[in-house]
């Protein structure tokens, strides 16, 4: 499927070429042709790609790309006329996920848009199955959990209670809350199996200051 792509530019032939093979590929096309209305137009709309050229007007492409990544992990691909080793390490130093110099095939640029895009959706995925506080990670697929790198075994409410507690840090889960997220509305046994099972977690992850109870209400995870 397409996305949207902000495409800086400022040569006129150059962005023409881009924009009619990436929208031919099912992409929408944002073009402009200087970093400053890129800079405006990102916070505009759903960027999910920047294809930037470093040779532009006013500020240079190097510098939109260096506040680009002071606000967004979009991924960026750096369009140039520059083939200097030095310009290339500079561009990926300061978070350019790929370096195309010019003359390019614009099927070429299509290509690493796609490749890119698979990268940084799977980076996305890795990221939303991994959650982590302090040293505690936990992985949702894996239905796996690890205190400093080393595994923990858990049952199948306390992986679940773990990670209502990793999903929300800082936040305050009364009893009650956590009984119908993690066993369900109807389960029997009350608030008493949710002390029961905050303890073993602590016992069990070596971890007992990461749990506060809060007096009267429930239990929050605290970061370390």
């Amino acid at each position: 499927m397409g996305v949207t792509v902000l495409l800086v530019e400022d040569e006129h032939s150059i962005g023409v070429l881009v924009r009619t093979y990436l929208e031919r590929d099912g992409h929408t096309v944002i073009w402009v042709r200087s970093g400053e209305a890129a800079l405006a137009e990102l916070t505009r709309h759903p960027i999910r790609m920047v294809v930037l050229d470093i040779g532009l007007p006013g500020i240079d492409g190097f510098e939109v790309l260096r506040t680009v990544r002071t606000r967004s992990a979009v991924p960026v691909i750096v369009l140039t006329a520059r083939d200097e080793e030095a310009d290339r390490v500079v561009g990926l130093e300061l978070g350019a996920d790929d370096y195309v110099p010019k003359p390019f095939s614009p099927r070429e640029l299509v290509a690493r848009v796609k490749a890119v895009l698979r990268r940084s959706e799977g980076t996305a995925q890795q990221k939303a199955d991994m959650v982590t506080l302090g040293d505690v990670v936990l992985s949702r697929s894996a239905r796996e959990a690890t205190v400093a790198g080393e595994p923990v075994e858990l049952t199948q409410k306390e992986f679940d209670l773990l990670a209502c507690f990793l999903e929300h840090p800082g936040v305050v889960l009364t009893r009650d809350v956590l009984l119908e997220r993690v066993w369900g509305l109807e389960f029997p046994e009350g608030t008493r199996t949710v002390d029961q099972h905050v303890a073993q977690l602590r016992s069990k992850l070596g971890r007992a200051g990461l749990f506060e109870t809060v007096r009267g209400l429930g239990y929050k995870m605290v970061r370390p």
